[in-house]
């Protein structure tokens, strides 16, 4: 699983959705990559942040999205459409499996969690259906997290606050049998 922005976003989904799929038992590797050069630290402002709510990303460096990175997920969730759009421009057969993750979480509360009989695959090919490359025009307060990059601290605030709710939706949906099996 792939986490696509800056280093404000991307950092914090990564922490954010690898804390949750650990509390389930989830199986799975989540890393955070970008369109900015490799090796830089997290934003102070996004560690801060994150601090506050027992995550540490101290040790988080940017990693650059590439072809072989988009090919070698099984999900890229973008903070944004523009991170979407650079890895389909990448790797155009990988659309099925790239998503804002703003986009993924309406377009699956639309279908519905995934089955116990479903792959997560076989739920990501249902919550595509239908898309096509006009929907990654532009830009979407509809589908973009808010990016905190140069503002006070309160925006980062904000950012984590609309993570939280958009990856608890995220693996209510997705990971729900994961979350039945967890209640037994």
């Amino acid at each position: 699983m792939l986490c696509t922005g800056n280093i404000c976003r991307s950092p914090a989904a990564e922490a954010m959705l690898r804390q949750r799929l650990h509390a389930l038992d989830v199986v799975a590797r989540v890393r955070s990559a970008g369109l900015l050069d490799d090796g830089r630290p997290a934003h102070t402002s996004s560690i801060d942040t994150l601090a506050d709510r027992g995550l540490d990303i101290t040790t988080h460096r940017s990693r650059r999205l590439t072809a072989s990175v988009v090919g070698s997920a099984d999900l890229i969730l973008g903070m944004a459409r523009e991170h979407v759009r650079e890895a389909v421009v990448m790797m155009p057969a990988a659309f099925p499996k790239v998503f804002t993750l703003k986009e993924l979480v309406r377009r699956g509360e639309a279908i519905g969690p995934r089955r116990a009989d479903e792959t997560e695959a076989q739920w990501l090919a249902r919550a595509h259906a239908g898309r096509t490359s006009a929907d990654l025009l532009g830009d979407s307060d509809v589908d973009d997290i808010a990016d905190p990059i140069g503002l006070p601290r309160i925006a980062y605030e904000r950012m984590a606050e609309e993570l939280d709710n958009q990856l608890d939706r995220l693996v209510a949906l997705l990971w729900a049998p994961s979350l039945e099996k967890s209640f037994r």
